[in-house]
């Protein structure tokens, strides 16, 4: 008999503990706020660039380093836009280079190392 009422007793301590951490977590819960907010789907064209008069223009103090590259991009790039370039093949990237119809990105890549020009340019 005393072992029952024991059980019983740890039984409902049990209970007891589990509805104090229940009401704790609830209380918890309902303090939390979420501003409004909005989400959404949708798709649009992603119309291309086109690169033209493109000049690789070497370090004055050292030939066999490119100091910057010079082309004209079309559309022109809107400011806050972003264009960077690459002259081997995705490897490492220029630092952005600004914004218009005529770009300047720096570099220092080596000349023997040039293996094409990427552009990416985005709005």
């Amino acid at each position: 008999m005393i072992v029952r009422i024991l059980h019983l007793h740890r039984r409902a301590v049990l209970v007891g503990l589990l509805a104090v951490v229940t009401a704790a977590s609830y209380g918890f819960a309902a303090t939390n706020t979420v501003p409004a907010s909005r989400a959404g789907d949708g798709s649009a064209a992603v119309s291309g660039f086109t690169v033209t008069n493109v000049h690789y223009n070497l370090d004055p103090i050292n030939p066999q380093q490119l100091a910057s590259v010079t082309f004209s991009i079309s559309p022109s790039v809107p400011a806050g836009g972003t264009v960077r370039i690459s002259t081997n093949g995705g490897a490492t990237w220029s630092p952005p280079c600004g914004t218009g119809a005529t770009i300047t990105c720096t570099t220092t890549a080596n000349v023997a190392s040039v293996t094409g020009l990427r552009v990416v340019a985005g709005q």
